[in-house]
């Protein structure tokens, strides 16, 4: 990996998990990294880790051994036009085969740079777009059983063209994309009959759908401190997510 990654556990006390869940007034994921013994990396590759870490659930529990990729975290973006139309680009995906529809993303793979800067480029880098408007809108664990990547979604609206002297050549797959508006509705029924594959576009369809009906748009700003990424939060935070 082009990066170092490291989980930030700090020295704070862990909290009692059950209790914490048992008792919660509002329905949220809990911060509270247990006891790492060990920490090994077993294959290091150009864009991702795997490390094996020995872990307990408490300071003198049993050892527990797990193989996990590392990652630095993405971000995606849900892109609304004034008709209130969902942007997606086609792009090829070699694991799976398949040309998918999904929308604006990309890693935090330039140390130093901010979620919301990193939103910013990569909309621009792969659609010549650009935002008057941004939103925080979601947040997921793209495979935590398995995987450190924490994802960021971020609602841009008020959108137009980049200047064409800050548009860039892209490569690979890139080079194949696609740009398509959506009707909402028609995107939601897409997801829905399981037309659609990409877990980043499908979030983003039901939750800018699910946001913009119940009135919820705005609910964070969109550089609000982002406790639930391994590797950006406070070591020593602790405790349901708010």
């Amino acid at each position: 990996m082009k990066q170092q990654v490291t989980a930030k556990t700090g020295t704070a006390p862990r909290i009692d998990a059950h209790a914490e869940v048992t008792h919660q007034k509002q329905l949220a994921d809990v911060v509270n990294p247990r006891f790492v013994r060990s920490h090994e990396t077993k294959f290091e590759g150009f864009i991702w880790d795997v490390v094996r870490e020995d872990f307990s659930l408490t300071e003198d529990g049993e050892a527990l051994g797990r193989d996990f990729i590392t990652h630095p975290g993405a971000v995606c973006i849900s892109v609304l036009n004034d008709k209130n139309q969902i942007l997606l680009i086609n792009q090829y995906r070699q694991p799976v085969g398949m040309n998918l529809w999904e929308i604006p993303a990309g890693m935090l793979d330039i140390e130093g740079e901010a979620p919301l800067d990193a939103a910013q480029r990569e909309l621009a880098e792969e659609t010549d777009l650009q935002a008057e408007q941004w939103d925080l809108l979601m947040e997921y664990h793209n495979s935590p059983g398995c995987s450190a990547e924490a994802n960021r979604m971020y609602l841009a609206r008020g959108i137009t063209e980049i200047p064409h002297d800050q548009k860039i050549e892209r490569e690979g797959e890139e080079a194949e994309i696609i740009m398509r508006w959506f009707d909402l509705d028609e995107a939601v029924d897409a997801v829905l009959n399981a037309r659609l594959h990409s877990p980043s576009a499908n979030q983003a369809i039901l939750a800018t759908y699910a946001a913009l009906h119940r009135g919820t748009v705005g609910n964070k700003p969109a550089d609000a401190p982002w406790p639930a990424h391994p590797y950006l939060r406070d070591g020593d935070f602790r405790g349901s997510l708010s």
